[in-house]
């Protein structure tokens, strides 16, 4: 007999480019195959996030949007709560997932007033957390009072990474006992050295105006606060000296026009270049010599999983869930202040052979840890549990 597929209602705030809306689409496209129905809802991207709307096509996942749902609050936020109240109360899910903070609110404020008796099973992802170093110290302690209030409220918080998880019990917002980390997961297949690497690798460079014997150091990352694009801009100013070596930034935000302007990107000149937004990863990957990170925080950057699949050395700020990321020493190195972190890179970049072996060593890493197989199953198992 043919078990029902088991209902999920999947809450994310928007699909904008990075690691929870890979995840989002992915566990909704693949958890199928585990006997899953998933309804992924997502929300509006602002005009320079860009959108992983041609993930969600490859992988065959139509989500419902919610447009009033957006990223800062808003007076769109009573419209976006009552259409899912609506959707829930349609559906009627035998479980809920939502991810990140704004997804995580709205979506199980919703299930709190459409299922006011019997609830279904409620989960939330945090995927990092921006309560420090984001807002004031005032409005960071009415957010942690949210979701201390939200977390009475869930059954199984997850963390992406030990770090995260630590973060959250230091700050009060539940117990150790209720989170569950749970690592990001990838199809890393595209990233896999294969006979074509090279002539994209020269593609790609190519495009960027970059010659064959100049080393690449290329930054992959919003351009917001967060992000630290100006540490990143900081650090190629210290190795501008250094012979045939250029500097790429990999996307675009709020800050481009402040960054392009400021003091080190003007000191840089042509060595510097600005990409946008690409689709291509892999191929950025495989363009670079090194790629780095130079964030304040971090829930799990996908950036650097991808570049240690392709066999790139990475350099990085060490905060937040990096550490689960990269094994400092290595599979890449970790350092918190421009000239540690210019000192690396000038490393890597003069000896080849050892920026392979730690290159070689980060893709077996991650390979091992941050696989898509390996989410999918530890999601089924935790639903199945919280399911009987």
């Amino acid at each position: 007999m043919t078990r029902e597929p088991i209902p999920v209602l999947r809450v994310i705030a928007r699909l904008n480019i990075g690691g929870p809306a890979i995840q989002a689409i992915s566990l909704t496209a693949l958890m199928q195959a585990r006997g899953y129905a998933t309804r992924l809802v997502r929300g509006s991207e602002s005009a320079d996030e860009g959108t992983m709307d041609d993930l969600a096509q490859r992988m065959g996942v139509q989500p419902t949007l919610v447009a009033s749902m957006r990223r800062d609050p808003g007076p769109g936020d009573a419209r976006a709560l009552a259409e899912l109240v609506r959707i829930a109360r349609r559906d009627r899910p035998a479980l809920v997932h939502t991810h990140a903070a704004k997804g995580g609110t709205l979506g199980r404020v919703a299930v709190m007033l459409a299922f006011p008796r019997k609830r279904p099973a409620v989960v939330h992802t945090f995927h990092g957390h921006s309560l420090t170093g984001y807002f004031s110290s005032r409005t960071a302690r009415v957010y942690t009072r949210i979701e201390r209030f939200l977390a009475r409220r869930t059954n199984v918080l997850i963390a992406v990474s030990e770090e995260v998880r630590d973060d959250l019990v230091a700050l009060g917002v539940a117990p150790r006992g209720q989170f569950e980390v749970v690592r990001l997961g990838l199809d890393l297949a595209a990233f896999a050295h294969d006979s074509e690497r090279d002539a994209r690798r020269r593609a790609v460079r190519a495009a960027w105006g970059v010659e064959a014997d100049e080393d690449v150091v290329t930054l992959i990352a919003r351009l917001v606060p967060i992000k630290r694009v100006d540490r990143f801009l900081e650090t190629a100013a210290l190795l501008r000296e250094r012979p045939n070596t250029r500097f790429v930034v990999v996307g675009d935000g709020e800050l481009r026009a402040e960054l392009q302007a400021s003091a080190p990107a003007r000191a840089l000149g042509d060595r510097l270049v600005w990409a946008g937004f690409r689709r291509d990863m892999p191929d950025v990957c495989f363009a670079s010599d090194v790629v780095a990170l130079t964030s304040d925080n971090e829930g799990t950057p996908v950036s650097l999983i991808e570049a240690q699949a392709a066999r790139t050395p990475v350099v990085s700020t060490n905060v937040g869930g990096v550490r689960s990321v990269v094994v400092d020493g290595e599979t890449g190195f970790l350092a918190d202040e421009p000239a540690d972190l210019a000192v690396h890179i000038r490393t890597l970049l003069d000896d080849p052979g050892r920026a392979a072996t730690m290159a070689a060593r980060g893709r077996e890493h991650v390979l091992g840890t941050f696989g898509i197989e390996r989410l999918v199953d530890d999601l089924d198992r935790l639903y199945r549990r919280l399911l009987g």
